[in-house]
């Protein structure tokens, strides 16, 4: 399959680049730091580009089978850079015939608000991620109104084990439903299978494992 990762150097999107590759995939990893990404991430074609900038993204999206949206942030306040560069991939995408898109938003984005365990819910949530959640729910709204083949993925909180509560996959959200934590490299893995495989076409899945 071609590939093409957007966030390719961020903490996940490295992992999809690694784990596609290894998959037998061709990559094109787009960044804004093309000399970082080619230590990063030997075996991808490198694209530096704004992720926001429609013209930068057309090109890159010419050929390619899927793409998979792993863009993040550090910035805790205000932004716009999830919607922003959702218009533009879209955009992009529709000029050149790209039909699947797997997108990686998170726990906090719509009806998994309040379902990330108590200190994500309470502490980390309220403090420091907010922000982008709220852009990350414009992103999400814009991704199902498009014509793409789209599959969103909300990621339970990143933990550096999965712990030893099996593995839910959740497309209809119940009350007692909590997903405490996932590693980024299963979140990497089920990216890569819905993209390879077809999976989850048109759902929005919110996965990760919840207390034993």
């Amino acid at each position: 399959m071609r590939l093409l990762v957007l966030g390719a150097t961020g903490s996940v999107g490295r992992l999809v680049v690694a784990q596609a590759l290894g998959r037998g995939h061709a990559v094109t990893a787009q960044t804004r730091e093309a000399a970082r990404a080619a230590a990063l991430l030997p075996g991808a074609r490198i694209a530096a580009a704004d992720p926001t900038d429609v013209a930068a993204l057309t090109p890159l999206c010419a050929g390619q089978d899927a793409v998979i949206f792993a863009l993040g942030t550090d910035r805790g306040g205000p932004t716009t850079l999830f919607s922003d560069a959702t218009r533009a991939l879209l955009s992009a995408m529709a000029q050149q015939g790209v039909a699947r898109l797997v997108a990686i938003t998170g726990v906090g984005a719509g009806e998994t608000r309040g379902h990330g365990g108590f200190l994500y819910d309470r502490i980390i949530f309220p403090l420091f991620t907010r922000h982008r959640y709220a852009d990350k729910d414009r992103q999400e709204a814009l991704i199902r109104t498009s014509g793409t083949a789209w599959t969103i993925l909300r990621p339970a909180p990143f933990a550096a084990t999965p712990g030893t509560a099996p593995m839910q996959r959740v497309t209809a959200i119940m009350p007692t439903t909590r997903l405490t934590r996932v590693t980024r490299d299963e979140v990497a893995a089920f990216a890569l299978d819905c993209a390879d495989q077809g999976l989850h076409l048109h759902e929005t899945v919110f996965f990760g494992h919840g207390r034993a």
